[in-house]
């Protein structure tokens, strides 16, 4: 069996010094680009990677991250996580890390419940989800000590300009914005389906509608609805009723789609419809939607915590420019 490359092995490829891969494996912010890049084409061309159990010993580190499993609800759009879920452990197994899945219900439960894994040693960082306006979590954590990274904006003042934590996120608006262009090949008069304002997530994927439509020089209804197929179909024959005349339909996620779908079928209306988050559903049903890209979030995630190739938690500095990662979506057609 041939030998596994080192450290060493590495460094003389390079050209460089041991330390010099050493801190382009746990810290790259602090080596010069081309020597990074340098470093990173010999461990691909030696195909070197760190032994974890020595790596544990050594840095007395657990090599796990923990990240929350949240509650079952059913539903169409719940996949969603599930796939981030799957991808991010797929990707921190490459690295030599593990995931650590926790239960917890509320932000409250969820900081306890961190707070006891960071004292005991049993994770290095932690990722949150479901992020929202004024999210308890994000001080609390801060003061903890414990590095986490959140998938999901803060959606207030700690955001791009003014970066407090590291964050990765779905560019909402660039996927509502090419539905509604796509959604214009049909005609003018292109429906909104939303949240009620104040939800984040809700409130950018529309602004992607919005400009689209002006950047069109048109205008377009739109109908709000709870993430709830029998909602969303009472609340679109509502709006049919009271003279909704539209040529296609974008939509904030495929719940939405689903029950807009029900909707117009009972009007006997033929009408696009095009989803967001490119569930099964979709796919079963044969309508439109945006894919999110769970597993270039969780690509994303990680090398931000750990740098291009790191297999270590890698401390950075955060700051504005580099704290976030915006993975732009892809409509898929059909």
């Amino acid at each position: 069996m041939a030998k596994a490359p080192t450290v060493e092995d590495v460094a003389e490829h390079a050209g460089v010094s041991r330390q010099t891969v050493s801190n382009v494996l746990n810290t790259p912010d602090i080596v010069r680009p081309a020597t990074r890049e340098r470093v990173l084409a010999a461990i691909d061309a030696l195909g070197y990677r760190r032994h974890a159990a020595a790596r544990q010993l050594r840095l007395r580190r657990s090599s796990t991250i923990g990240i929350r499993l949240d509650p079952y609800v059913g539903g169409i759009s719940g996949v969603v996580l599930d796939r981030f879920v799957h991808a991010i452990t797929e990707h921190a197994s490459e690295r030599g890390m593990r995931m650590l899945v926790y239960a917890a219900r509320t932000p409250e439960e969820e900081i306890a419940r961190l707070a006891e894994l960071w004292e005991g040693s049993e994770i290095d960082a932690a990722i949150i989800t479901g992020t929202m306006r004024d999210d308890p979590r994000v001080g609390r954590l801060d003061d903890s000590g414990l590095p986490f990274i959140s998938f999901g904006r803060p959606w207030g003042e700690d955001d791009i300009a003014d970066p407090r934590h590291l964050w990765v996120d779905v560019d909402g608006a660039a996927g509502t914005r090419a539905a509604t262009e796509h959604a214009l090949t049909f005609g003018s008069r292109v429906a909104f389906l939303g949240w009620p304002s104040g939800s984040g997530t809700g409130d950018d994927r529309e602004r992607g509608w919005i400009e689209a439509m002006r950047a069109a020089g048109v205008k377009g209804a739109r109908v709000v609805a709870d993430d709830s197929v029998p909602q969303v179909r009472a609340s679109v024959a509502r709006a049919l009723d009271e003279g909704l005349d539209a040529d296609a339909v974008v939509c904030a996620s495929d719940s939405l789609a689903v029950g807009a779908l029900l909707a117009l079928s009972d009007a006997r209306r033929s009408v696009p419809v095009i989803g967001f988050d490119n569930t099964p559903t979709a796919e079963a049903l044969g309508f439109s939607s945006v894919e999110q890209r769970p597993e270039d979030v969780a690509a994303a995630i990680l090398e931000l915590m750990m740098g291009p190739t790191g297999d270590v938690v890698a401390p950075r500095r955060v700051q504005s420019g580099s704290a976030h990662a915006l993975i732009t979506p892809e409509l898929v057609v059909r």
